[in-house]
This record gives C-alpha cells, structure tokens and sequence, in this order.
C-alpha cells in the first residue's frame, strides 16, 4: 500500500510539473515579449583594449599606478578596497618607502580603540592595513548618499559582466538623456542617466568631469579617458592581482597536457599497432573441425562415445 502512494505521489508530482512546463511554453509563443524601457536604451559596454586582455596578456605597471592615483584622488572619498592591503601596493611597483608613506597619509584613518579608555577611535594606517572605508557602515554611508550605497571596489570589475570595459563605459557614459525617453525612466533629482548602467538612472554623479582633473606624474596627457582608463585598470587588479600567474601556469598546464597526449597516442600505437593486424579465427566446440579433433582424442585415451 505504502508503494502505491509513493508511485501516486510521485506520478502526480510528475504531472503538474509537465503541466507547469507545457503551460508556460504556450504562454511564452502566445503573448509576445514586451522590451521594456531599460532593455530598450541600455547599451552593452564599449570596446576597450587592456594590456591584461587575452591569455598572453599581462599588468602595465605604469597604467596600474596612473589608476591608483585616480582612485585615490576621485574615488577614494566614497568607495573602499575592503580586500586590498596597503603593501600590496608593492606589486604596481612602489618601494617599501613609498608604501608606507601612502598609508601614512591616507585621508581616511583606521578605526582603532583607544588603549587607555577603550572607546573608539582612528589612527594613521601602516601598510599591513587594509583600505578603510570612508563610512562607518552602511547607514552612514547612504545617510550621506541620498540614500543610495556606495559599492566596494575591489571585486567591481569580478561582479559586473565585462569587468573593466563595464567600468570604462560606464565612468565615460554620462549623457542628457535622449528625447524620446519616456517620462517616468527620466532621472529624477539627484539621479543621472548612463545608459551603460542597469536601470539607466544612478546616483553617483560624474566623477570624472574634465581632462586635467588628475596630474600624472609619469606626464601622460590626464583626458578623461585615459582616466577612466587606468582606473578600470587598477580595479581589475585589484579583483584579480595573480592573473598573470594563473595565465602562466595556463600556458604551462596545456603545453604539459599537449606533450602527454602525443606521448600518450605514440605508446597506443607502439603497443596495440601490431595486434591489430592479427586475424583471430572465431570457432567454437561443434564446429566439424574441432569434433573431429575431440573424437580422435577420445579414441587415443580409451574413452568411450
């Protein structure tokens, strides 16, 4: 009896799933798909060229360095590097000095206790720090946002689709809004259209508004896309700091992979090349041949029938 309601439940279970998919494959062909607004003038992120593109592709340091300035002259004032420590910065190519000067004079102190009263308190960050973030928590940070929250930016380029071309696009994509936008997706106050971002409206305004806005040290020309640039650069870095590495041993893996298999197909063929060639005759016990043979064995041996 148990058997039988478990084959019910489970036929019956099978039929209103078969029933969920047959009814939603006739809704999809019978009501046509309505593109909404945001589908309609989102556009896919700009083509942007990397030095870390592609397999082969590896970090300009120079360009690393250039973005961490922007960042920390226009970006650091609202977004963190929750997953970033200060001596890494030692990779892009800064001295052990020069590190530790950088977190000295971050604008932005560590949150600290205060040894002798054990309140909280702030103090200069060293380089075995992590970047702290500009806000105490979330509350304060979107109290000072329009309620809106900044995201981090370490992993940014990991969880957007197109990574660092997203960025690029998006930190150079600000525009009017195009006239025949219709009037509830316009950007309400406090809210600027980019048509690279999900919903086209975000809060954050313009961070990058004028060539010239950051002074490199190196003397490339500071356009605003050369910012947005090395920006995207640096956060890619900052999401993935071993990606030369990984590429490396890439490269090493499918050339050790290569050498097996053809080793791998020279020993099938040294070993099982020959056998093949060979014909077994397929025979069994009643075939004429073989009975005649185990006739003149009996007759050899005395054995009867």
């Amino acid at each position: 009896m148990v058997r039988l309601i478990s084959i019910l439940v489970g036929l019956g279970f099978v039929g209103v799933a078969a029933w969920s998919l047959l009814w939603g494959a006739i809704t999809y062909v019978s009501e046509p798909h309505e593109e909404t607004v945001e589908h309609r003038f989102h556009e896919h992120p700009k083509e942007a060229s990397f030095s870390f593109n592609g397999p082969f592709g590896k970090y300009d340091r120079a360009q690393l360095q250039r973005g961490f300035q922007v960042y920390k002259e226009v970006c650091a004032a609202c977004h963190g590097l929750t997953y970033v420590s200060f001596r890494n910065l030692e990779e892009l190519g800064y001295s052990e000095a020069e590190v530790k000067a950088i977190a000295d004079q971050w604008q932005i102190e560590v949150p600290s206790i205060n040894p002798d009263t054990g309140e909280a308190a702030t103090r200069k960050a060293i380089p075995a720090d992590r970047f702290p973030s500009p806000y105490a928590n979330e509350v304060a940070a979107r109290a000072a946002n329009n309620n809106a929250l900044p995201p981090d930016l370490a992993l940014i380029t990991k969880a957007r689709h197109d990574g660092p071309a997203y960025v690029y696009s998006l930190l150079t994509g600000y525009r009017q809004p195009p006239a025949n936008l219709p009037a509830e997706s316009r950007p309400g106050q406090g809210l600027y259209y980019n048509p690279y971002f999900p919903n086209l409206n975000l809060a954050m305004p313009p961070p990058l508004t004028a060539d010239g806005q950051v002074t490199y040290a190196d003397g490339t020309n500071p356009t605003v896309d050369q910012m947005a640039k090395d920006v995207s650069a640096f956060l890619a870095w900052t999401a993935e700091p071993r990606l030369e590495n990984r590429n490396r041993t890439g490269i090493a893996v499918l050339i050790f992979l290569t050498i097996a298999t053809i080793l791998a197909y020279l020993a099938y063929k040294n070993i099982w090349g020959s056998v093949k060639e060979r014909k077994v005759r397929i025979a069994g016990p009643l075939e004429p041949e073989n009975i005649a043979r185990s006739d003149a064995a009996k007759r050899d041996e005395g054995i009867a029938g």
